[in-house]
């Protein structure tokens, strides 16, 4: 499905800045999987999200997705392909255009609610109902005046109004308070499954990386350094998790984000 052979990338080379974000990283996912992705700050996590989204070019490497080669695609050419929330709710949704005006932007009309059909429009209500924050009886009311978990559902059901092949969710519960991040996540596996979505997932909460997906994955130093699925995967915990990462990386994990989630 995913294909990603030996990429790299250095920002600011032959600089006092230069930073090796991504070294020789393979991966491959198949059609269907489910992958969380943890790893300390730095690790290289959101840059191999904007590798596959095409935010840049790998200085090498390759990217395959359902056999095309899309390594030197720009990232407006991704994303009809490619769909992705990032961490901070204000992104991926237009606040100033109505919440039915969003869906028509989503459903491909630009926007424009003067090609929506009245059967479209009944499907826009019918799919808000779904999210159960009573959005539907709002659907005239400015993106802008949501609260942050709100606007996440709204731009994860957009993301997925056209299913993409691939979903990426780049912390994409980070910035909410932990009962609203709950109902996101809810959302979350209820549409990539009824839609048999593969789905990259960062998170910073061990525990959210071991209950989601049928993979998990640890990365550290631009690289993958644990690699989990299936029964080897359920049968973590959090402390085999961390002993993991001390036995693959060689050193303990420092991120204090994700140690203080694994106690909670």
């Amino acid at each position: 499905m995913l294909k990603i052979t030996h990429i790299s990338k250095t920002f600011n080379p032959g600089t006092i800045n230069e930073k090796v974000a991504i070294k020789d990283l393979s991966l491959h996912v198949k059609n269907g999987d489910f992958i969380t992705i943890i790893g300390s700050n730095g690790a290289g996590k959101s840059t191999l999200f904007n590798a596959i989204a095409g935010t840049f070019i790998t200085d090498t490497g390759r990217i395959v997705l359902d056999g095309e080669d899309i390594t030197m695609q720009p990232d407006h050419k991704r994303a009809g392909k490619i769909g992705r929330l990032f961490q901070d709710p204000m992104l991926g949704s237009a606040p100033g255009m109505s919440i039915e005006e969003n869906l028509a932007l989503a459903a491909g009309h630009g926007g424009w609610l003067s090609s929506v059909t009245k059967k479209e429009k009944a499907e826009f209500r019918e799919r808000l109902s779904l999210l159960e924050m009573g959005l539907e009886d709002r659907m005239k009311q400015p993106v802008g005046l949501l609260s942050g978990g709100q606007r996440q559902a709204l731009t994860l059901m957009m993301a997925t109004y056209n299913p993409p092949r691939l979903l990426l969710l780049d912390e994409h519960t980070a910035a909410l308070d932990p009962a609203t991040a709950d109902k996101v996540l809810e959302i979350t596996r209820n549409i990539t499954s009824e839609n048999n979505l593969t789905c990259l997932m960062v998170t910073h909460n061990m525990n959210q990386a071991l209950e989601f997906g049928n993979r998990i994955i640890m990365m550290d130093s631009g690289n993958i350094v644990f690699d989990a699925e299936g029964d080897a995967k359920k049968a973590l915990t959090r402390e085999m998790l961390l002993e993991k990462f001390k036995e693959s990386a060689g050193k303990n994990l420092d991120n204090d984000r994700i140690l203080l989630s694994s106690e909670q």
